[in-house]
């Protein structure tokens, strides 16, 4: 007998999350482009890391009637390590076979033309995530893109594109941006909308943590197969760690004002991961951001082992200080204190949900920007300059595509210096 996600969620927690989406969910033969006529959900995960492989778990959990079919991932280890998880996890929702797990730098494609595929979760290396986007989309596939969703203006634009046309194909598109799924800030948001705090003056937001892991180099590696497994190292993989880790932030503030900077002047630089093994990235970054009316934002990332941790947003207004936590301190406080489900889990539930009931979500513009706004706090921050929203999304020419994707050589460029290195 197989199991149900139930079998290994309990009901309660089931229940709490599929809550917002239950009527949505049960309304049948609405999946929209599905296989063969049935409402199953048939997930083909594009990067099989930790998160592609929790991002199908937590579909599973979130919506009844989800299988896991085909998986693909640069490296056959990787594939291997993931079958494993899912099937421990949920083996009656795992339908892979061998026909069904695709490898190399290529073999997204041969997960993408299968026809019994109808949702996709996009979870490769961000460098490669508008190429896979833009091919998922290209053939009708529902999506889950994890951010950040490009790492280059030139790969904005392309997903930006791409996000347009999922639209005229009512396409189903949710981002791992999974704050804007989850409730203590959903009710924040309301409140703030609602003039809780008064008029938006300013705000702070923070990712600072300590170190994180690292792949060396091993004997034979090539050096995009040892850039790939170590990704997070370079930029043009990651985007670096404010573009990466540090999106989700800014995400929140974008969403909390409600516009996108203006300008932005941002200053950076690697002062403690500075082995080769860590590639040509920075470890820390403080970017102010000018939105519009002369709001400004002071925002900054670090990863450093041995100092002080900090992943928030404050948001400040003039009748109070909102903290993304759930918390409002001025003329009206508030504290979230409710049951919360899990947002990874609600996001795949909203989806579904959505999609199976003929409004599919389309968030695709909405965390191409954010990423956009970290990615313009990077260039600032490599070149010394500051840059314009309009210059950066529309002109910037920076375009951080390898010369070909192969397992050979991948010469990458030298770590950034300010004031030298160029704004393209």
């Amino acid at each position: 007998m197989e199991k149900t996600p139930q079998d290994f969620w309990t009901r309660r927690e089931f229940l709490k999350t599929t809550a917002s989406a239950t009527l949505a969910a049960a309304i049948p033969g609405h999946l929209g482009l599905h296989a063969a006529g049935s409402d199953t959900v048939k997930i083909g995960i594009l990067g099989c890391g930790g998160r592609g492989t929790g991002a199908a778990l937590d579909a599973i959990k979130g919506a009844a009637g989800v299988e896991v079919v085909a998986l693909y991932d640069a490296f056959r280890d990787r594939v291997d390590s993931s079958l494993k998880r899912l099937k421990d996890a949920a083996p009656g929702m795992v339908k892979v076979t061998d026909s069904t797990c695709f490898t190399g730098l290529d073999g997204y494609r041969g997960l993408l033309a299968l026809p019994e595929v109808n949702y996709v979760i996009l979870a490769a290396p961000p460098g490669f995530r508008p190429l896979h986007y833009q091919a998922a989309v290209e053939a009708g596939k529902n999506i889950f893109t994890e951010k950040p969703v490009a790492v280059d203006p030139v790969g904005i634009r392309k997903f930006m594109a791409a996000s347009d046309l999922a639209k005229e194909k009512g396409l189903g598109v949710v981002a791992g941006t999974q704050r804007r799924h989850q409730k203590r800030y959903l009710e924040l948001l309301k409140r703030l909308r609602d003039g809780q705090i008064g008029d938006i003056v300013g705000a702070q937001c923070y990712w600072n943590q300590g170190d994180l892991w690292v792949k060396l180099r091993e004997p034979g590696m090539s050096d995009m197969e040892w850039q790939c497994r170590n990704w997070l190292y370079f930029t043009w993989l990651s985007g670096d760690h404010i573009v990466e880790q540090h999106v989700h932030n800014i995400d929140v503030v974008n969403w909390a004002i409600g516009a996108l900077p203006k300008t932005v002047v941002a200053m950076g630089g690697r002062q403690v991961r500075t082995g080769p093994e860590f590639g040509n990235i920075f470890d820390h970054f403080a970017v102010e951001y000018e939105y519009p009316n002369g709001v400004r934002v002071a925002s900054y990332c670090r990863q450093t082992k041995g100092c002080a941790d900090r992943v928030e947003e404050r948001i400040v207004g003039t009748k109070g200080v909102a903290f993304g936590y759930g918390e409002i301190r001025g003329e009206t406080p508030w504290k979230f204190d409710g049951e919360e489900p899990n947002p990874y889990v609600q996001e795949q539930a909203d989806n579904i949900a959505a999609i199976r009931a003929g409004k599919p979500l389309n968030e695709g513009r909405q965390v191409a920007e954010s990423t956009m706004a970290a990615i313009l706090g990077r260039m600032s921050a490599y070149t010394g300059r500051a840059i314009s929203w309009d210059w950066g999304l529309t002109s910037s020419k920076l375009d951080l595509t390898p010369a070909k994707y192969d397992f050979g050589p991948n010469p990458v460029d030298p770590v950034a210096v300010p004031g030298t290195t160029p704004l393209v």
